[in-house]
Order: structure tokens, then sequence, then C-alpha cells
């Protein structure tokens, strides 16, 4: 296949992007082989014209934090992700059920305009089935970098449903063996609990994983050649991780002087997850359906998500994006939210936010040679908006076309969550 794609206006998600007209893009097999004048007609003269008739076209999303088994549509009251999990491997038809079901999710990620997501933590070795079934052209769905199941510890975060349970370092540095024999491409730990099993009001993220069972598994990881993130939520939790080896910091918490330096001494990142933390910081709880010990303890997370996301741009340490779908009210569709909680929240402009949520992330994830940006040699991962995301982040919402390795998928439509589209508007920058 021969692709033009003419007529529209480009942003190729280099940070100092500014809008480029009268550009054509020209794909050929799927990747991006040439970006020409309009008016040399010759560079494209035997290629398919896609005209975009004067909408936007730049690089897909790239989320660095998804869970892919489930909506995000919230409930009433909490579901034990042990016993789902139990119930979902217990059997064959059950496993298939379930990958069918996360195979679907992963395909809604795609159709939203996200084209690569980084997975942290899913049931068995279904992310890393799908991501090989994406890549043989078996299935649709973004490109995938999974981790597979995470490391936790007893009574730990996910601890016996997205992730196992290390006894001791030597299990902690053992399990990372389990995991590489589904070959992921990163390795995912469980530092601290979270806000959903804090002990005590204003103290979420509670330590759960000892600092020797972090070294051991971080050591194993990196002598196989896998990049280390890890859930951490609260400052000790992040020094903990840090001091040992961890190589991204998902969410965050309130950062000091030691672990500004420490973030910059081993060369590590934040993936800031604005989504989750938010409904429980600042819903109602009759919305949220979370507790007032819940609610105050999702604040503390979310105003440290933020206060370390400041802290590491004010610094120059790199600060990734990711949705942490599928937690209540974060769903598979939603990356654009990110982004913009990203500009209204951190005060980065809607320029440095697209930058972020395309080239930075996918640079972070290790692929930046590969997508994230409209350059010569780069896969043809693309999304068209009608309007302007450098004025308006929320045309993100409402993708005209996706494009991935030149597949195109014209006027895409997913399911949306009523009941997440209404909250969830009250705190994006809407227009």
């Amino acid at each position: 296949m021969k692709e033009a794609f003419v007529g529209g206006v480009l942003l190729d998600g280099r940070q100092d992007m500014a809008p480029q007209k009268d550009r054509v893009v020209l794909v050929e097999d799927g990747k991006i082989t040439g970006i020409v004048d309009k008016e040399d007609k010759e560079a494209y003269q035997d290629f398919q014209i896609i005209d975009l008739q004067g909408a936007y076209l730049m690089p897909g999303l790239v989320n660095l934090h998804v869970h892919l088994a489930g909506s995000g549509k919230p409930k009433k009251k909490p579901i034990d992700p042990v016993k789902s999990v139990k119930q979902i491997t217990s059997s064959g038809l059950m496993r298939a059920v379930g990958h069918a079901m996360v195979a679907n999710f992963a395909k809604t990620q795609l159709l939203s305009g996200t084209t690569t997501i980084r997975t942290v933590g899913g049931i068995a070795d279904f992310d890393t089935r799908i991501r090989d079934e994406i890549n043989a052209g078996k299935r649709i769905g973004p490109r995938i970098l999974a981790s597979g199941m995470a490391i936790s510890v007893p009574g730990g975060h996910m601890a016996g449903s997205l992730a196992y349970i290390a006894h001791s370092a030597e299990e902690a540095r053992d399990y990372v063996d389990v995991i590489a024999k589904d070959k992921p491409d990163l390795i995912k730990l469980m530092i601290t609990g979270g806000v959903m099993d804090a002990e005590v009001v204003g103290e979420p993220g509670v330590l759960r994983m000892p600092p020797e069972y972090v070294k051991a598994a971080c050591d194993r990881a990196h002598e196989l050649g896998f990049q280390v993130a890890a859930h951490v939520e609260s400052p000790k939790g992040v020094a903990v991780a840090l001091e040992n080896g961890v190589d991204s910091i998902e969410h965050g918490a309130k950062p000091d002087a030691h672990i500004a330096a420490l973030f910059k001494e081993n060369g590590a990142f934040q993936v800031a997850t604005l989504c989750p933390a938010l409904p429980y910081g600042l819903f109602d709880c009759q919305v949220s359906h979370a507790t007032k010990e819940q609610k105050a303890n999702g604040k503390v997370v979310f105003d440290g998500v933020i206060e370390m996301a400041k802290e590491n741009l004010a610094q120059g340490v790199p600060v990734g994006l990711g949705t942490d779908t599928a937690c209540p009210f974060v769903t598979q569709y939603d990356m654009w939210r990110e982004l913009d909680f990203y500009g209204k929240y951190c005060g980065v402009s809607n320029a440095f936010a697209l930058y972020t949520g395309t080239l930075l992330n996918a640079t972070l994830a290790g692929v930046g040679d590969v997508t994230g940006s409209i350059e010569v040699g780069k896969c043809a991962d693309m999304i068209v908006t009608k309007g302007n995301p450098l004025e308006n982040l929320s045309v993100l919402r409402h993708v005209e076309m996706v494009v991935k390795d030149g597949v195109i998928y014209d006027h895409p439509q997913v399911k949306k969550i009523p009941e997440v589209e209404v909250e969830m508007d009250k705190f994006n920058r809407v227009k």
C-alpha cells in the first residue's frame, strides 16, 4: 500500500511542534517514507490520496500505564480482584472468555486514538499473547509493551490477582525468571499499597515490599535486559524504589531533596497518573462510592503525583503520562483526559502535553525510534482530529481517523460509559 495524506495540518509530535500546512505525508508498507510539499506532486503521483480536508494529522497517542483487564466502569461496591481472576482463569473456557475480553479492550484503545500502550500488570499471560497476536496480524489493537504479571508480597497491592506473591528476596528474583518465560517487555513491581488498602488516613502508599526484595528483582531484571516499573504512592516507597534500581516510578508522591537527587543519579523517570486518583480525591463520595477515608487518601495521592511531576519538570527529570486504566472512572478510551489534566493541574502547555503523550512517552518506553512522531523512517502511527489540540486538547476525544502501521481506521467508534463521561467532564477542560 502507498498512501499520501494530503490537505491536512501536520503536528509532527516533536517538542517544538507547530502547525505545518501544505505538507504531504507519504506512507509505504506501513512506514513513513517521505514528508513533502503538496506542490511536489511527482513525489506522490502513484500514491492513493487520503484527503484530510483541513483536519489535523498527528502521531497516535502513547499510554504508559494500562491494565487491560477492565472497562473502568465504576461499581457501587468493590470487587475482590483475587476472586475475579481465579474465576476467569479457572478453566480453558473461562480463560478463552477472559482472553477475548482483554483483546477487545486493546482494540478499544486503538480505535480511540492510542496506537501504543504499556501494560503494567495483567492476568496470567493474556497481555503478551494479545501483543503477539496483534503483531502477527491476527487481532486489531495498538502496539503493546507488556509486563505480564507483576510481583507483589503478602498483603501487597494486587497480590494474587495481577501480581505474584513473593515471600522472600529470592522468590522476588525467581519470579522475574517466571515472568520472563512469557517474553515481556518490562517487569512491574508493586512496592507500596494504594488508596484502597491504606491503613491510616493521610498515609496511603504504605511500604509493603522490603528493600532487599526490590533490589533482588531489579538486579535480575536488569541482568535480563528489562526495565523495571514500580507502583509507588508514598515518599518512603519512592525512595526505596529508586535506591534499589527501579527505572520508573508509576504514580508518585510528594518529593524531597533526597528523592530529587535519586531520580537524577539513577536516570529514572516518573509516569504521572492523574486520572485514577482524581475521582477518589475530588468527587463527592456519593458519586465515587468511596469512603471518607478513601477520599482523603485519594487526595493525598492526587496531590503527591502533581507535586512530584512539577518538581521533576523543574529538575529536568522526564515525566511520562499514563491513565491507570481500568481503575474506577478510568476507561480504555480516554487517554486524552490524562493529557488535559496534565495541562490543567501541572501547568504545562497543550503542546507540551501532546508531545509528552506521543514522542516523549514513546521514548521513555524505549520505542521512540519506532513511533511517537511523524518522521521519515518511523511506523505510520497517526490520528486525525477536526480541531487543533494545541488550542483545545478535548478535540482528541473524537478522532476522525486512526492509522496504525499504515492501516487506516476511518471514523472509528468506541462504546462509551455515560456515567464516566458526565462526571469526568466536570473536571476536564472541555470545550
